[in-house]
């Protein structure tokens, strides 16, 4: 194996990424009036959107039909080999078919393009070939054909599967925006990510209420307060009144001040210790805003309040163990 001078590395990695931005900017001009129909036929559809492509075309569709369905689509990818045997019993009446070829004219998809067309079933081409036999055949197509690959042999497929790529962002995301899609409804679909608790918990999922709350009157004793945040464990406490509002908040960092100015824990009451300018959150809020707040703020604690009255607090380890941090 010859080794390569680490300039020529990078030359020629340089030149692959020139090739495919080549290939994504000429795709600006072939967003036209096949774009706009082959978004209809799916906006229309009231079946699912039905990916075919073999090799890596294959591999492209099975990205893109994931990127619809996650986006307010529902779409799913049927390998055109395993379709002949069987697997074209998934396609039904009300689907819509995104066949996906370089060349259009892959075999496997040809063989079964007279059973899509017998069944009624609309069909959209995406196509290196507009005058192919799979763009023909079509409803409509659209050309994502590339100048050359990016492999120097121009053999493999590089650029011809990063502009299909492309082209199937442009149509997952126009129509995310044209059913009015939001990042509510992509969390419903990412329960189990990140982004879904973030967009999901609300303040009131994560809060202690009732009697895990730590609270005391506002002319409670200070060592009777200490008392009530080692139960609870929260490193906190609120100061409400007998009407149940909250008026100050005492902390682990109030403790440690009232330490340095040498008080007398036993001769105090909360109330002369309190934070009374604090922040608070309404329950409906979404956690991850609540984390902003903190994070924004330097705190670690925030009550929650409704109507002016205390219905519950929580703090980072709430947040940690919620999944939003």
């Amino acid at each position: 194996m010859t080794a390569s001078h680490p300039q020529s590395i990078m030359k020629l990695a340089q030149s692959v990424i020139e090739t495919e931005l080549d290939a994504i900017a000429a795709l600006k001009q072939r967003v036209d009036e096949n774009f706009v129909t082959a978004c209809q036929l799916i906006l229309d559809c009231k079946g699912r959107i039905v990916v075919l492509g073999m090799g890596k075309s294959g591999h492209i569709g099975n990205k893109i039909a994931a990127t619809m369905a996650s986006t307010g689509t529902p779409a799913f990818f049927v390998h055109p080999g395993e379709a002949s045997h069987g697997d074209l019993g998934m396609l039904v009446s009300g689907d819509v078919v995104l066949a996906l070829s370089n060349s259009g004219e892959t075999e496997e998809l040809l063989t079964i393009l007279p059973v899509i067309r017998r069944q009624g079933i609309p069909m959209i081409a995406m196509t290196g070939n507009p005058a192919s036999t799979l763009a023909t055949e079509a409803d409509v197509s659209l050309d994502v054909s590339v100048a050359k690959e990016a492999c120097p042999l121009n053999l493999a497929p590089t650029a011809s599967t990063t502009a299909t790529l492309v082209m199937g962002d442009a149509l997952a995301v126009a129509l995310l925006e044209s059913r009015g899609f939001t990042a509510e409804d992509f969390a419903r679909s990412h329960p189990g990510g990140r982004l879904g608790k973030r967009l999901l918990v609300h303040v009131r999922d994560i809060m202690h209420s009732g009697h895990e709350m730590p609270t005391v009157l506002q002319h409670t004793p200070l060592k009777d307060a200490l008392v009530e945040m080692s139960v609870k464990g929260l490193g906190m406490t609120m100061v409400i009144d007998e009407s149940g509002r909250a008026v100050g908040i005492f902390t682990d960092g109030d403790l440690r001040r009232v330490l340095d100015r040498k008080m007398d824990l036993h001769d105090c009451t909360i109330d002369s210790v309190m934070t009374t300018q604090f922040k608070s959150v309404p329950p409906d809020m979404l956690a991850a805003e609540a984390l902003s707040l903190m994070e924004h703020n330097k705190i670690n604690a925030l009550p929650v309040t409704e109507n002016n009255c205390l219905c519950g607090v929580f703090n980072m380890h709430d947040l940690l163990r919620s999944g939003v941090v």
